[in-house]
């Protein structure tokens, strides 16, 4: 089954289930006690946001396999699933390059103060003045916080440009050759403290849950910019606020929030030196139908009892 699925169509995974001949149902699961009622049966599911916990384990006894749409699993409680002996998987390749493109453009964006220049032209005002400082590429230093598939794809992208490209990664202290060589492996302190730009591209876990909070933003370079293409729950959005109200961050960019969508009356929309987009740094046409397709081979995988390609879990 499918728990719950907000793209145009799930064409794509009818056809991968018919080609195994598989049965399947969509449904749109908002809640534990949605999953709980129409999930009975299901052996393994599908899954985009709805709560996958204990609650929904106890109730879905035939439940053996979650396979999550994308890269992010926050919404499963892995530990939870490892004691009910239900496997979770994910898919980690599909939109590697969107995302990083996405976290480059907005940081352009900010880097070339577009988002001023822009509307002000538009409005008749040809004035450069108005964007005074931007600085050169290679006058600053880019940190990248996670270097996983997507952290690599972005620091190879902006070493390209010129930047002086630092990273921290926590899976270095114990598997240093993963270090990628178009950057400068360097200590999560020294990498907040010394960047001109900080790209994050962890995953949300307790450790990271509102890592960026009012203390980690005063340790920041003032007048540094931060990007955020990864979990929305990572920075904690009243002290960003503060943090380019004081002036200590020049901008900043979420593709992500804690709450989306984001409210029309939230400030995060009001700020003239924060962008947001619509959490769509994943998407282009190609990747939305490669996620789809592999999120749904791997349910395949699993039923057949095939070993599964990305598991997140050892069941």
């Amino acid at each position: 089954m499918i728990t719950d699925c907000n793209h145009k169509d799930v064409a794509m995974e009818k056809t991968v289930f018919a080609e195994a001949n598989l049965e399947f149902a969509l449904h749109q699961c908002k809640s534990e006690a949605d999953v709980i009622k129409h999930c009975q049966g299901a052996v393994a599911v599908v899954n985009q946001y709805a709560p996958m916990n204990r609650k929904v384990f106890e109730n879905l006894p035939s439940l053996k396999c979650i396979v999550r749409y994308g890269v992010g699993y926050d919404n499963v409680n892995v530990d939870d699933a490892t004691e009910f002996g239900i496997q979770v998987c994910n898919v980690p390749d599909y939109g590697t390059h969107e995302v990083a493109d996405h976290a480059l453009a907005l940081m352009l964006t900010l880097v070339r103060k577009l988002h001023i220049a822009l509307p002000a032209t538009k409005a008749g005002s040809w004035d450069y003045k108005q964007t005074i400082p931007i600085r050169r590429a290679r006058a600053q230093t880019i940190g990248v916080l996670g270097v996983g598939r997507i952290g690599t794809a972005f620091a190879e992208k902006i070493a390209a440009l010129g930047y002086k490209v630092i990273g921290y990664d926590i899976k270095w202290k114990d598997e240093p050759h993963l270090i990628p060589p178009t950057l400068e492996a360097v200590s999560f302190d020294e990498l907040i403290t010394t960047s001109d730009i900080i790209s994050i591209h962890t995953s949300l876990n307790e450790t990271t849950r509102m890592l960026f909070d009012q203390k980690l933003f005063s340790q920041m370079k003032r007048g540094a910019i931060l990007i955020n293409v990864s979990r929305g729950g990572i920075v904690d959005e009243g002290a960003l606020l503060e943090a380019l109200k004081s002036d200590q961050l020049a901008s900043a960019a979420l593709d992500v929030a804690k709450q989306e969508p984001v409210g029309a009356d939230s400030p995060l929309l009001r700020h003239e030196n924060l962008l947001v987009t619509p959490h769509m740094a994943w998407y282009s046409e190609e990747a939305a139908l490669e996620m789809k397709r592999k999120a749904a081979e791997e349910a395949v995988r699993f039923i057949r009892g095939e070993a599964v390609h990305n598991p997140i879990n050892a069941v």
